[in-house]
């Protein structure tokens, strides 16, 4: 008799093997995203570098976060700081509107340098180097960083009327090639030795500059609180594995969301696509003003109490 062969569509796929499956559609997905976009940041700074004559647009004017740096500056004088252009505004009401919509997904999804800092953790697994796990406290006490920078940042583009930040900021270091193509000023070293430190902090720790030192996002943290979707957690229907924490690029932890996940999240997918419990994980819509919408989500009586958990046989 012959042996009977195993299933092989699609239908008939384990449950590890379906979350197999989608995780690897996910990050490939995002990570063909995130490469396009670099890719055209990428040529931008080389189109700039070689036609500087004709205006070239820099990697500066490219950067939603200039509508920011000079915010004060035009709304108090009606002028932008130095190498800020009016694309800088547009770009940053286009990332305003989209973090009301669907969160920081900007920072999972488009951002170059987050895309860099990926790289450096999948080339860490790649070489089996340590991975630095920050403790909780800790970790929750050096995220207030961003919000440091941020203030930062603001009070010396007013205060000088330039991009002051431009001369720090890794993003720029990295995409604006001045260490390809030269023609920078002696203190340039600076800029290289803290885009050096940021590389070596996040190639032991996941996303280090978007955790702990990012002023943009800690921008879009704020804002992501009122976005009209958000990854939320039915405790209802989770068991409480933790599995979906794993995968976590910035290193929150959805099992314990209540139900939306921490406004830290990029939106990247992973633990949708990690969690084994169907329902357990969605993205949902919050009701306006981002207040969150606790019906069906083992809350009905709005009191606050949480329905256990079901047994893993339920799932």
């Amino acid at each position: 008799m012959h042996s009977r062969q195993p299933p092989t569509r699609t239908g008939t796929l384990s449950r590890f093997q379906r979350r197999i499956r989608d995780m690897r559609r996910v990050k490939g997905a995002r990570h063909v995203t995130q490469l396009v976009v670099g890719g055209i940041i990428v040529v931008a700074a080389v189109r700039h570098q070689l036609e500087q004559a004709t205006g070239a647009a820099s990697v500066d004017a490219l950067c939603p976060f200039g509508a920011l740096e000079t915010l004060l500056t035009w709304a108090t004088t009606g002028n932008f700081v130095t190498k800020i252009h009016p694309s800088n505004l547009v770009l940053g009401i286009g990332l305003l509107v989209g973090t009301l919509l669907v969160g920081n997904a900007f920072c999972g999804w488009i951002c170059p340098f987050g895309a860099v800092q990926d790289a450096l953790s999948w080339v860490r697994r790649k070489l089996h180097l340590p991975t630095v796990v920050v403790p909780r406290r800790l970790d929750a006490a050096l995220r207030w960083g961003r919000f440091g920078v941020l203030a930062l940042v603001i009070f010396m583009s007013y205060t000088t009327a330039k991009l002051w930040f431009a001369g720090y900021d890794p993003y720029v270091t990295l995409f604006g090639l001045h260490w390809l193509f030269g023609a920078e000023s002696g203190d340039y070293w600076i800029a290289l030795l803290i885009l050096g430190l940021v590389a070596a902090a996040s190639l032991v720790i996941d996303r280090f500059w978007c955790r702990y030192l990012c002023p943009l996002g800690a921008a879009l943290s704020v804002v992501g609180r009122f976005s009209l979707l958000r990854i939320r957690r039915a405790p209802s229907a989770c068991t409480d594995c933790t599995l979906c924490d794993r995968p976590c690029p910035v290193g929150i932890e959805p099992s314990k969301a209540r139900p939306f996940v921490s406004a830290d999240c990029i939106g990247c997918m992973d633990c949708v696509a990690t969690c084994p419990v169907r329902g357990a994980l969605t993205v949902g819509v919050r009701v306006p003003l981002g207040l969150p919408d606790r019906a069906g989500q083992g809350d009905p009586t709005g009191t606050g109490r949480r329905e256990p958990a079901r047994s893993g046989r339920e799932k």
